[in-house]
């Protein structure tokens, strides 16, 4: 009986042992941080651009622009966002690094709607690009005005040569899809909506003025041309 109870009581240390040694389930919590992208044409803005350590990464992606957009980081993506829609996208990072988001739609990210986020490393330096500028130029002449219809994809302008002066264009988007007429190194078009209408005026030295849609892909489809200024 003695040896019994001794054996009884080895074999109950031995099982209390390997009990005590049993590891805990599970992870330690995730940090969790919250981002706002916006999205423009053709730009994101996050709120941040860096966490300090691994974890769950929770993006709100708002689309602001006056196109559809989407946004991809690590794996994950939203789905395509029209224009004033939002997704809440969560994603889960295990190892710290830089992760490259961009936007998935044809010709988007070459525009510049791309860039780094990191994870527990200071986030990657941004580049400033200064814009180019062009000096206000005085002219001397009469003042025109140029109407300016945009389609898919092409330009009606009710006139293609004008004597040098200052020219008040007149611009509608008369197509189904965003477009803008910009006039190289001189006016960058705002994109416009179906229906929507800019106005403005530019003093126009004599020579010849490219002038051209912005949104990506719309110059290769046919929406570029030439006004000659005398």
């Amino acid at each position: 009986m003695l040896v019994s109870l001794a054996a009884a009581g080895i074999g109950a240390g031995v099982f209390a042992s390997s009990g005590g040694a049993s590891p805990t389930g599970g992870d330690a919590a995730d940090a969790t941080t919250r981002v706002r992208v916006i999205a423009t044409d053709f730009k994101f803005t996050l709120s941040r651009r860096s966490v300090p350590a691994t974890g769950t990464v929770i993006f709100t992606v708002v689309n602001r622009g006056k196109i559809a957009h989407d946004f991809r980081i690590a794996g994950k993506k939203t789905r395509i966002l029209a224009p004033g829609k939002s997704q809440v996208l969560r994603v889960v990072i295990r190892r710290k690094g830089r992760y490259a988001y961009v936007c998935t739609l044809t010709g988007h990210a070459a525009a510049g709607m791309k860039g780094t986020f990191s994870v527990g490393r200071p986030a990657a330096p941004t580049t400033t690009t200064t814009p180019t500028t062009t000096t206000p130029t005085t002219v001397t002449g009469p003042a025109t005005t140029i109407t300016v219809d945009m389609f898919e994809y092409r330009f009606a302008l009710s006139q293609n040569t004008v004597p040098s002066g200052t020219v008040t264009f007149v611009i509608t988007n008369r197509g189904q899809e965003p477009h803008n007429f910009s006039i190289t190194a001189v006016k960058v078009g705002t994109i416009l909506s179906a229906g929507q209408t800019e106005t403005y005026t530019v003093a126009m030295p004599p020579r010849s003025y490219e002038y051209v849609c912005d949104v990506p892909f719309h110059i290769g489809f046919g929406m570029v041309g030439q006004l000659n200024v005398t």
